[in-house]
C-alpha cells in the first residue's frame, strides 16, 4: 500500500491532521488499533484556539451542538465542614470573554464524540482519506510502516510518517529522540456523574489540602477530578465509596445526589500526571504530534488541545508542500519551529498551575488566594491568563505581573483594550511562517 502521509494513531490529533490533509488533496492513511470506542478518560475540554481550528475544518457547528459551553472558570476556596455545607471563603471568576476573539468560550465535549465527528468528516473526502480500524502499528521495517490487521501483516509506504500514537510511540522510538520527564506528588481520581441542570459553570473547589475540579458536560453530566496524594489510591478505596460520597458532598453539596450514582470503583479512573517533552519533533521523514511528542499536566486542560494545534500547523505545512510540489521532509523544521516553543510555554504554565494547587498548607493557600484575587482585580493579569490558556496567543507574565500578584505592587486600574491584545494573538504568518519566509516563498 502506498500513501502520501501515514498516520499511526486515530485519536483526535491524528484524525484532525488526516481531515485537513484529505480536504486539501493529500492522500492519507490512518491506522488505529482500537476497533471500538474506548472507555478510558481522555481530554474533553476544547479551548478557543481549538474551536477556531475545528471551524476551519468545517466541523465546529456539529461540535458545538454536541458540547456544553464553558464561558467562565470559577475558583472557589472553602472550609470543609463535616456533614454540613462548606463555608465559602473566596470566589474568583475568570472569563473567556476577556480575550479579543469571536471564539470567546471553551467547550466540553465527550472525547469519543469529538473523534466520531472528525472521523465522519474524513469520509467526506473518501478519495484521499483512508482509515484502518483494528489495525496495530508495529514499527518500521525496510523504511515502511509495518502493521497488523487481524492476523495479516501489511506494509505501508509513505512520503512522510506521523507518530500520533500517544504516550507509547513506536515512531518516537524509531526517531531515537530524548525525552525530558517530570513527575508529581499527587494523582487524580476522575469520574463522570449526573449534575443538576442549573450546574453549568466550570468550577475548581479547594481547601488548604483538597482540590475538586468540576467541568459540566452535555446531557446533565459533569466530569469530576479529585486530587489525592500520590500512592494513596489503594487506601482511599479501602475506605469505601461512602468516603468518596462524603468528600464530594462536603465540597460541593449540589453533587451529593449525583455522586451516589457511582456504584463501583471500576467507574473511577486513576490519573497519574506527569509531563515530558521530546527534544526534536522530526527526524528525516518522521514527525510526532500530541502525546507522542509531549504530555502536559491536566490542570490547565491543554493536552488534547495541543495535539489538535500540532495537527493544524503540520497539516497546513504538508498540504502546502503537496500543492507546491515540495518534498514533505524538506520543510518539517517549520513545524518544530512553530510548535515546540508554544508547547514549552504551556507546559510551564500548566506546571505552575499544578504547583499552585498541590501544596497542602494553610499559609500557601493564603498566598494562592491573594494571587487569584489580584488576577481578577488587575485586568491585564486576567487577560494574560485567559489568552494564554485559550491557545489563541501568547502574552508572557513579567516580573511586574508577579509583583502585583504578590501584593508587592498595587493592581493596575486600566482595562486592556482589544487593540492592545491584537499584538499578542497569533497571526496566520506566525502560525504558518513558510508561506512568507524567504525559503518557503511561493
Amino acid at each position: 500500500m502506498k500513501t502520501d502521509v501515514f498516520i499511526a494513531g486515530g485519536g483526535v490529533g491524528g484524525l484532525a491532521l488526516a481531515v485537513k490533509l484529505a480536504s486539501r488533496g493529500v492522500h492519507v492513511t490512518v491506522v488505529e488499533q482500537l476497533a471500538k470506542k474506548s472507555s478510558a478518560y481522555k481530554g474533553e475540554l476544547l479551548q478557543p484556539k481549538t474551536l477556531a481550528i475545528l471551524d476551519r475544518l468545517d466541523v465546529l457547528a456539529e461540535t458545538e451542538a454536541s458540547g456544553h459551553v464553558i464561558d467562565q472558570l470559577r475558583f472557589l476556596e472553602v472550609e470543609r465542614q463535616a456533614h454540613a455545607r462548606p463555608r465559602e471563603i473566596q470566589l474568583t471568576e475568570l472569563n473567556y470573554s476577556r480575550v479579543a476573539s469571536k471564539y470567546d468560550h471553551s467547550l466540553m465535549v465527550p472525547h469519543e464524540t469529538t473523534k466520531d465527528i472528525l472521523r465522519e468528516k474524513g469520509t467526506a473526502y473518501a478519495e484521499h482519506f483512508h482509515y484502518l480500524a483494528g489495525t496495530r502499528f508495529l514499527g518500521f521495517e525496510n523504511g515502511m510502516a509495518k502493521v497488523r490487521q487481524k492476523k495479516s501483516i501489511q506494509y505501508i509506504e509513505a512520503d512522510v510518517y506521523i507518530g500520533a500514537e500517544g504516550r507509547s510511540s513506536p515512531t518516537r522510538e524509531e526517531m531515537n529522540v530524548r525525552v525530558k520527564r517530570r513527575d508529581y506528588n499527587h494523582h487524580f481520581l476522575t469520574v463522570t456523574i449526573p449534575r443538576p441542570c442549573d450546574f453549568t459553570k466550570g468550577k475548581m473547589i479547594t481547601t488548604a489540602d483538597q482540590f475538586l475540579g468540576l467541568f459540566p458536560l452535555p446531557d446533565q453530566q459533569v466530569r469530576t477530578v479529585y486530587l489525592i496524594k500520590a500512592g494513596t489510591f489503594k487506601q482511599f478505596k479501602e475506605r469505601g465509596l461512602s468516603y468518596l460520597y462524603q468528600a464530594y458532598s462536603e465540597l460541593e453539596p449540589e453533587l451529593s445526589e449525583g455522586v451516589r450514582a457511582i456504584q463501583d470503583w471500576k467507574a473511577v479512573q486513576l490519573m497519574i500526571p506527569f509531563t515530558y517533552h521530546v527534544d526534536s519533533y522530526y527526524r528525516g521523514n518522521l514527525a510526532l504530534i500530541g502525546d507522542a511528542a509531549h504530555t502536559v499536566h491536566p490542570m490547565a486542560g491543554e493536552g488534547m488541545n495541543l495535539a489538535i494545534q500540532d495537527a493544524d500547523v503540520l497539516g497546513e505545512l504538508l498540504a502546502w508542500c503537496k500543492e507546491q510540489g515540495e518534498p514533505f521532509h524538506k520543510h518539517l523544521h517549520y513545524y518544530e519551529d512553530v510548535r515546540k516553543p508554544r508547547v514549552e510555554f504551556l507546559l510551564n504554565l500548566s506546571h505552575l498551575s499544578a504547583f499552585v494547587y498541590s501544596v497542602p498548607y494553610e499559609w500557601w493557600r493564603s498566598i494562592r488566594m491573594r494571587a487569584m484575587q489580584r488576577m481578577y482585580d488587575d485586568d491585564e493579569l486576567h487577560v494574560k491568563q485567559m489568552l494564554n490558556i485559550s491557545g489563541l496567543g501568547k502574552w508572557p507574565f513579567t516580573l511586574v505581573d508577579r509583583a502585583i500578584q504578590g501584593s508587592i505592587l498595587p493592581a493596575r486600574r486600566k482595562k486592556v483594550s482589544d487593540r492592545k491584545q491584537q499584538q499578542f494573538l497569533f497571526s496566520e504568518a506566525e502560525d504558518y511562517p513558510w508561506r512568507t519566509s524567504q525559503k518557503g516563498k511561493v
